[in-house]
């Protein structure tokens, strides 16, 4: 599986940018799609979660009512819409793939993950 990530740059504190996340070589619908994050020094922290399907999503609590995630099978690719974006957003923005469907803080867990794009950088000034 190949992941391509973009819809990266910078954004005044309140706008919105949509990721977008582009997905190869195997059948998108077999796979739960991740977003993680990660600023230097720091290590990389999960964002949201989507199971094959849509029909369960799962956000960390610093981005609840602000992000929404989404995937639209047809066309393999997986989408994180950011609104209402502030500076503490700025970071480099990866998508992930693991096959099947899973729950619990396991999720949240970047080891579960099988498959990582290139990252795409966000940037919100003050």
């Amino acid at each position: 599986v190949q992941l391509q990530a973009s819809g990266g740059g910078l954004v005044q504190a309140g706008g919105s940018l949509r990721l977008s996340c582009a997905s190869s070589g195997d059948t998108f619908t077999a796979f739960s799609m991740g977003w993680f994050r990660q600023v230097p020094g720091k290590e990389r922290e999960f964002v949201s979660y989507i199971t094959p399907f849509g029909g369960t999503t799962t956000y960390a609590d610093s981005v609840k009512e602000r992000f929404t995630i989404s995937r639209d099978n047809a066309k393999n690719t997986a989408y994180l819409q950011m609104n209402k974006l502030r500076p503490e957003d700025t970071a480099v923005y990866f998508c992930a793939a693991v096959k099947g469907t899973y729950s619990g803080s396991l999720i949240r867990d970047r080891i579960l993950y099988d498959y990582w794009g290139q990252g795409t950088q966000v940037t919100v000034s003050s």
